[in-house]
């Protein structure tokens, strides 16, 4: 099993959202663990929880603090956590662009309306107003936009005649309960799933100029186009008895093969099909992948094998 995701909670209450997540990472195969739980509000009862379950917390008031500032105070202690992701939960301050950037791709929230219906406020009482038969529950990747980040999934909770906006938010707060832990832990156990990694993959390579993907010997693989087309990319889910998930892309040959894997053997691995043909394996099942990483040597084993007509017009390009 990889090793768990570390999250941080960041809430300004009860801590309800929180404690779904927190006794969700407690069942078997979890794919995360919640490291530190931090609050503006020095007293938040949620906080209390944390403790009590054994889990570091972190508090500043920011009473007195400009915005920035106490982000900064905020952002200092989530990071000296070693999160590596950060979940909403109920966490009553809006966050500046700048706090966001900083956590792009990797804090999540819930929220209380069936999104992109009803964001911000009051989102009960607008669905009740509206007419609508159910209300519910979305999460989604937080961005700039308010309410406005990816959605990763929502479930809907049936209005009754007799409902009231508060009437009504028990029961989706039940529903959050169930989705916000399903769909977090969903999302932070992307990067190890073959399927997103493949997607991932293919994203970057069919980005280079005449590729096309076509399989080979049973695996997803990448080639110039035309009848004379080669291949210059396989993906590799635990083919050949491997244990890692992982992309096949051409080196100079053995001697720099041998060299990559004594030097980076988390990030290398010599194929046991390609390997003496001098294809490197790079892992991508592993914490912290640099895609950037990945596309160079897609672009470099494309060169390798792409007619010259496409490689002068790649370098051109580049230069631009």
């Amino acid at each position: 099993m990889p090793e768990k995701a570390k999250v941080a909670c960041l809430l300004s209450g009860n801590g309800t959202t929180m404690s779904a997540l927190l006794f969700a990472s407690k069942l078997p195969e979890c794919p995360y663990e919640i490291v530190l739980v931090a609050s503006n509000v020095p007293h938040a009862p949620g906080l209390k929880i944390a403790a009590a379950e054994g889990i570091a917390t972190f508090s500043h008031d920011h009473r007195g603090m400009d915005r920035a500032g106490h982000e900064a105070v905020m952002d200092q202690a989530l990071r000296a956590s070693g999160a590596e992701y950060l979940a909403l939960c109920g966490y009553m301050r809006v966050l500046t662009a700048d706090f966001v950037a900083g956590w792009e791709g990797r804090m999540v929230n819930t929220h209380p309306s069936l999104l992109p219906k009803y964001k911000g406020l009051d989102t009960h009482q607008r669905a009740i107003e509206a007419g609508d038969k159910h209300g519910g529950c979305s999460v989604h990747v937080v961005t700039a936009e308010l309410d406005g980040g990816p959605l990763l999934g929502k479930m809907p909770v049936a209005i009754l005649p007799s409902d009231t906006a508060e009437s009504l938010a028990r029961r989706v707060l039940l529903a959050e309960y169930q989705l916000y832990p399903r769909m977090f832990a969903d999302y932070v156990a992307r990067p190890y799933r073959a399927d997103w990694l493949q997607q991932q993959v293919a994203a970057l390579a069919l980005a280079l100029p005449e590729v096309e993907e076509r399989d080979s010997h049973g695996a997803p693989g990448w080639r110039t186009g035309g009848k004379s087309g080669k291949y210059f990319a396989y993906f590799n889910d635990q083919h050949h008895g491997e244990a890692h998930v992982a992309l096949m892309v051409k080196t100079s040959g053995p001697d720099e093969l041998a060299a990559l894997v004594e030097q980076d053997p988390e990030i290398y691995f010599k194929p046991a099909y390609y390997g003496a043909s001098g294809w490197v394996g790079l892992i991508l099942n592993r914490p912290g992948v640099d895609w950037d990483h990945v596309a160079d040597w897609l672009a470099r084993s494309w060169r390798s094998v792409a007619p010259k007509r496409l490689t002068q017009l790649h370098g051109i390009a580049d230069e631009f």
